[in-house]
This record gives structure tokens, C-alpha cells and sequence, in this order.
């Protein structure tokens, strides 16, 4: 890939160092890749992770080599499909550039035409960014945005439930009538919840709370018109089959996935609790749910390392069989193992879920997800 030339970076960094004085390159976690390209053109399906993972030891830095603050970071900007991204090895940030006037042959003081700016892309207020590149993958995680649940023990009893089906049937699914009893608060549009399995600390044995298993979505046909009537519902998507005593909670507005990754600003650490879908172990692009929420500083787009946990064993080499000594068998603590990295994208007071990124492992419950080193 062509380099930038002598002069175009005396240009760029001079610029830089007026504009930011205070921007220092990055080291340690931060560091950028020794292979790292000079430049990534931005195309569609890009994702900010995965750009930046072409010029960071860990891709989750981006932020903090983009020179972005807390409260761009609360309220991100955007970069578009056809904007260049430039690694300023000079100033060790990462800068955001376009051709002039779209001619690739023109020239505005730097070689190429190319006319370089800080890292911080334009808003865009139109259509909400929907042409802007997204932080992560984002049609892994959108399903989960609104389900699964994490409710309170006893949180659903109170919520609209179907007293009975279509016909009598056992279970209905898509375009099926539901006939449902409870306050509705004017809505017209719920999801349908089943509670579910207790979610317990792995290391204390304590239910944090219960995850509501999600059936699919239903909409008000015909509300009730006295007190000893039902509202009738039809079944406008079943992921899985309903049936009496399902539970109704209202759909949620659509969420902007504007997330920024981020290490919490207090040391973190906590275990896997479970791997969402029942299963035992995790993957690449997978959810998993944590011991640590709100109440321990998670929040949107917290970035957290994922280690497989070091056991304990007994030091069973300092017998007398060297030297005489008496034998202690002293129990030792292993070194837990890094081999990953969370990201978390829905938090709740106790429980976290978050999408697996870059394992070079499997994922199981009982491992350890704690703040970036």
C-alpha cells in the first residue's frame, strides 16, 4: 500500500499538533499493530470494530486513538462509506480524510488531493445515521436488544396474560387468536414472555434474578369492553409456541445501536453466568449473560477481557522426599488465561448481556470477564 509522503505528513501532523496539543500516540493497550496499513478506505458492511482492528492491538481502543471524549462518546458521531481512514504514526492517532471535490487528481496542499482532518466524523442528523458504519456487528445483537428479559421474582405476575386460545388449543402461533385479562395502559403492541430459568452467581450459588424466555409478538385486535371480558390479540410473530399463562410486556421502541466501546471507569471483574439458548458453551458472535450490572458500572458498549479461570491445586512437590522437608500440600492459585474479549450491549441491575468478540477459545460458564489490562 503506498505510504504517505514526506511532505503530506509534515502537513497532516503540523495540523494536528496545532489543532490538538494535548493528543499523545497510544501505548500499552492502545498500541498500534507493527503491520499496521497507512490508510483503509471505508466501504459498506464495514463495522468501526473491525476497522479498527486493522491498526490496533485491540480494536476496542478506537475511541481513545480517535482522540474521542466522554461525551462524544455518550453521543457518538459517525464515518460513512467512502471516507478514508489514515494512520498518523507521527501524532500515534488514527485521522479521518475524503478527496476534494471528489477528484482523485486534485490538490489542496497535500500530495494525492487528499485533505486530512481529526478523527471525529461528521454528525449526520438525517435518518438517524442509518447510512453511517455501525460500532459492531449489529444484526448479531438486535434481537437481544428487547429479548431475552431479566425480570425481579414475581415481576410478571402483575402483567396481561393469556387466559386462553383459539379454539382451545394447547398452543397457537402465528395469526392465531390469543384471548388475554389484565390492564393493557392504552397499549396496542406487546411481546410475549414465558418466566424462565433462575440466573445464579456461579461462585456464590445466588439467584440474581430470572430470565423470561421470549415467544414472539402480538397485537390488540379488539380491546375489552366490559370488566369480566377479555381483550382479544393476534399472534403477529411466534418464535417459539404460546400458550395459557404466557405473559404480555410492551414492545419496546426501536433502539438506535449507536453503542462506543469503552472499559468501565471503575475496576471490574465478574463470571460467565450463562450462554444464552440453553447451550454450554460459546463461540465467536455468541451471547452470554455476566454477575456484574449497573450496580457495579456496567453500561452500554463496556468492554470487559475474558480469561478461563485459574484453579487452585496443592503444592504437592515439597515432600520429603527433597531434603527431609514436611509435606504442606499448600494450595496455590493458577493463573487465569485471557483469551477474548465482551462486549456489552444490555445491562440490567444485577446481570449483563454481552457479544463474544475475538476468542481464541470457547466461552463457558464460570469464566472470568474483568476490565481491560
Amino acid at each position: 500500500m503506498k505510504k504517505f509522503s514526506t511532505a503530506a505528513s509534515v502537513l497532516a501532523l503540523a495540523a494536528a499538533l496545532q489543532a490538538h496539543a494535548a493528543d499523545t500516540p497510544p501505548g500499552g493497550r492502545c498500541a498500534f499493530l507493527p503491520n499496521a496499513p497507512d490508510q483503509h478506505t471505508v466501504v459498506r458492511g464495514d463495522t468501526l470494530w473491525g476497522i479498527s482492528g486493522k491498526f490496533l492491538q485491540h480494536a476496542w481502543c478506537w475511541p481513545e486513538v480517535w482522540g474521542m471524549n466522554k461525551e462524544e462518546i455518550r453521543n457518538p458521531h459517525w464515518i460513512y462509506p467512502g471516507q478514508i481512514v489514515y494512520l498518523d504514526r507521527a501524532a500515534g492517532k488514527l485521522r479521518l480524510g475524503k478527496p476534494v471535490g471528489g477528484n482523485a487528481g486534485a490538490d489542496d496542499g497535500a500530495a494525492g488531493g487528499v485533505r486530512t482532518v481529526r478523527l471525529s466524523p461528521q454528525l449526520r442528523t438525517e435518518g438517524l445515521g442509518q447510512q453511517a458504519v455501525p460500532s459492531i456487528p449489529s444484526r448479531v445483537i438486535e434481537p437481544f436488544l428487547s429479548q431475552p428479559l431479566i425480570v425481579e421474582e414475581g415481576q410478571l405476575q402483575s402483567a396481561p396474560r393469556i387466559i386462553a386460545t383459539q379454539e382451545g388449543r394447547v398452543n397457537i402461533g402465528k395469526n392465531d387468536k390469543a384471548y388475554v385479562r389484565g390492564d393493557l395502559a392504552a397499549g396496542t403492541s406487546f411481546q410475549v414472555f414465558r418466566p424462565g430459568v433462575p440466573l445464579k452467581d456461579p461462585v456464590t450459588g445466588k439467584v440474581l434474578a430470572y430470565e423470561a424466555a421470549y415467544l414472539g409478538t402480538v397485537k390488540l385486535e379488539r380491546a375489552a369492553r366490559d370488566a369480566d371480558e377479555a381483550h382479544v390479540f393476534n399472534v403477529v410473530e411466534a418464535k417459539q409456541e404460546i400458550g395459557v399463562g404466557d405473559r404480555l410486556i410492551p414492545m419496546p421502541p426501536t433502539p438506535i445501536l449507536n453503542y462506543v466501546p469503552h472499559p468501565p471507569e471503575t475496576a471490574a471483574s465478574g463470571r460467565i453466568v450463562s450462554v444464552y439458548g440453553g447451550v454450554s458453551q460459546a463461540g465467536q458472535n455468541q451471547i452470554v449473560s455476566i454477575n456484574l450490572g449497573k450496580k457495579d458500572g456496567m453500561d452500554l458498549g463496556t468492554v470487559l477481557q475474558l480469561y478461563r479461570y485459574g484453579g487452585v491445586v496443592r503444592d504437592r512437590t515439597n515432600s520429603g522426599a527433597w531434603g527431609g522437608l514436611p509435606f504442606t500440600g499448600e494450595k496455590v492459585k493458577l493463573p487465569d488465561t485471557e483469551y477474548g474479549t465482551l462486549f456489552v450491549f444490555r445491562v440490567f441491575d444485577n446481570v449483563s448481556y454481552g457479544l463474544v468478540m475475538e476468542v481464541t477459545d470457547a466461552v463457558q460458564v464460570g469464566d472470568v470477564a474483568r476490565s481491560p489490562e
